[in-house]
């Protein structure tokens, strides 16, 4: 679908500049057009209509609710695929936005300045056209905990594995395991939907325990055809409960022949950081088992400098939101660069994650960053496309 096929609400408070902008989006082509006056007005028309529309201009500098609120409400309630903002906006601001947002599943187009132009709104609106839009099967899927449970039983929930790539010489050494759950009509439901409901319905345990088996089990595999790969697993809070873990975690190892420095416990930066003196306790005894641990999504959480140089960790991992668009926005630069000569002085390896575009490798490669991991290496795939996955990486680097 062309521009043209786009549903979009434009929410103005000023009168003249409404008008203009309907407008100008009419003379592009666009007749599925929605107009508020302001965020409150916007809310009602967006609750009643029968589909989200595709995209939502919104003014952050409204009276009554400002368009930073109406943005949290829109992505709470899923009203809008995507959103754009229309106003100059520092660049900090903007990312709290996108940040906020997409959080949420909710697409952040941009920013456009006024005056608005057609070359401004046809560059932010084939956005959406060109973007990973969201998948429409996503939306749709409901799941119950105990559909979770029966899923989990039935080996319906896998580990698909996401390569890693050294900066240097661009070789594959280590994946990330991430939990992908296919229904049994094809369709995927998104780990934001059924990891919130494990951790609530106490599963989690269940799920960290099958992605280590099932890193552990793809790994001896692996390594059979002579790809020696770490492979990283994410631990979540409720996992470390009690000193017991670190046995139980080293005993699944022990069942594959797997050796402890070939696995990464990958843990949220945030958890660290909510029981320190128990957390440091767990973390502690999983290093001394040989478990490479990774701090996972640096720089999103709060954590403070002494509380990271006291923790055992080995490994650092740069969010997503601070690698994509780094190479044209300074201020993402400077959290990647700061990120970067801390580990250096904490002697931890550094993995940039979310890489899309060469111009984001060889930012990174260029800053001194050690392994990248995203689309444009490869993306998540099933244990046994691994092999050919990294041969098609290989292919690129030639």
């Amino acid at each position: 679908m062309g521009l043209a096929g786009l549903t979009v609400m434009l929410v103005e408070d000023h009168g003249f500049q409404r008008r203009l902008g309907l407008r100008l989006l009419a003379d592009l082509g666009l007749d599925r057009l929605h107009e508020a006056a302001d965020g409150y007005q916007a809310l009602d028309l967006l609750r009643g209509l029968p589909e989200p529309p595709d995209v939502v201009l919104v003014d952050l500098d409204m009276p009554g609710m400002d368009g930073v609120e109406f943005i949290g409400i829109v992505a709470q309630e899923n009203l809008a695929h995507s959103i754009a903002v229309v106003s100059a906006m520092e660049p900090a601001l903007l990312h709290t936005v996108q940040v906020m947002a997409k959080a949420s599943g909710l697409r952040v187009l941009g920013c456009i300045e006024k005056p608005l132009t057609p070359g401004k709104l046809t560059t932010v609106l084939s956005l959406f056209e060109s973007g990973p839009g969201p998948a429409p099967v996503a939306a749709e899927v409901e799941v119950t905990l105990d559909q979770v449970r029966m899923a989990l039983s039935r080996g319906e929930i896998t580990a698909y594995f996401q390569p890693q790539a050294e900066f240097g010489n661009g070789k594959i050494v280590g994946v990330e395991a991430l939990a992908r759950w296919r229904l049994p009509d094809g369709r995927m439901v998104p780990p934001v939907v059924f990891v919130p409901l494990m951790e609530a319905g106490g599963l989690v345990d269940e799920l960290t325990t099958l992605m280590l088996v099932q890193a552990c089990a793809w790994s001896k595999r692996w390594q059979a055809r002579g790809l020696d790969l770490r492979v990283s697993v994410n631990v979540s809070a409720q996992n470390l409960t009690g000193p017991e873990v670190a046995d139980r975690y080293e005993a699944v190892l022990r069942e594959h022949g797997v050796n402890a420095d070939r696995i990464v416990l990958e843990i949220t930066e945030s958890l660290v950081m909510s029981d320190t003196a128990r957390g440091l306790g767990m973390l502690a005894r999983l290093r001394l088992k040989g478990f490479g641990l990774s701090v996972d999504d640096f720089g999103t959480g709060y954590s403070s400098l002494s509380q990271l140089s006291q923790t055992p960790f080995t490994e650092l991992k740069i969010d997503r939101g601070f690698v994509s668009g780094a190479p044209s926005q300074p201020r993402k630069r400077a959290m990647i660069e700061t990120s970067l000569d801390l580990a250096r002085k904490l002697d931890l390896a550094v993995v940039a994650e979310g890489v899309e575009t060469i111009e984001e490798w060889q930012l990174l490669a260029q800053l001194g960053c050690d392994f990248a991991q995203g689309y444009l290496i490869s993306p998540p795939v099933p244990g046994e496309q691994l092999p050919d996955a990294i041969q098609r990486w290989r292919q690129t680097q030639h």
